[in-house]
């Protein structure tokens, strides 16, 4: 895939709007950790290699293991993943598969559990930030460096 179009250069507006979105995101209070396995996960779903390259990437740099990484796309057979993780992943399948089957009372209830109600609104924040990344690195064709 070639990069079709730079989205920044053509609307710069555009990319300030998904940085606002983004730095929303960091200070919401989302344990990094946590954020990058959204971001992860989503973008493996989406199949957007820009998104993965960067997140692997961040993920590793704040000290990420290399077997969670890998074993992300498996995270419900995998013992690497906490109960609260487990709950954030399967929400974070649910909204960014949202078409097909939309979000489970199971899903919601399971990830209400570990997270209040401000925590449980920044969760869906950032995985709708990170679909959103995704669809439009996807669409200008963005590619790793």
């Amino acid at each position: 895939m070639t990069l079709r179009m730079d989205y920044k250069k053509e609307y710069p507006e555009a990319l300030h709007a998904m940085l606002q979105f983004e730095q929303f995101v960091k200070g919401s209070g989302i344990d990094p950790t946590l954020l990058e396995l959204i971001k992860l996960r989503a973008s493996q779903i989406n199949g957007c290699a820009y998104c993965l390259d960067l997140h692997s990437k961040d993920a590793r740099a704040q000290g990420e293991t290399e077997q969670r990484i890998y074993l992300l796309n498996a995270w419900r057979e995998a013992p690497y993943y906490t109960n609260a993780e487990r709950a954030v992943l399967a929400l974070t399948e649910a909204i960014t598969l949202i078409s097909e089957s939309g979000v489970s009372l199971d899903v919601y209830d399971e990830a209400r559990i570990h997270f209040d109600g401000k925590q449980f609104m920044a969760i869906l924040m950032a995985i709708n930030a990170i679909n959103c990344w995704n669809r439009i690195a996807i669409s200008t064709g963005m590619m790793p460096d």
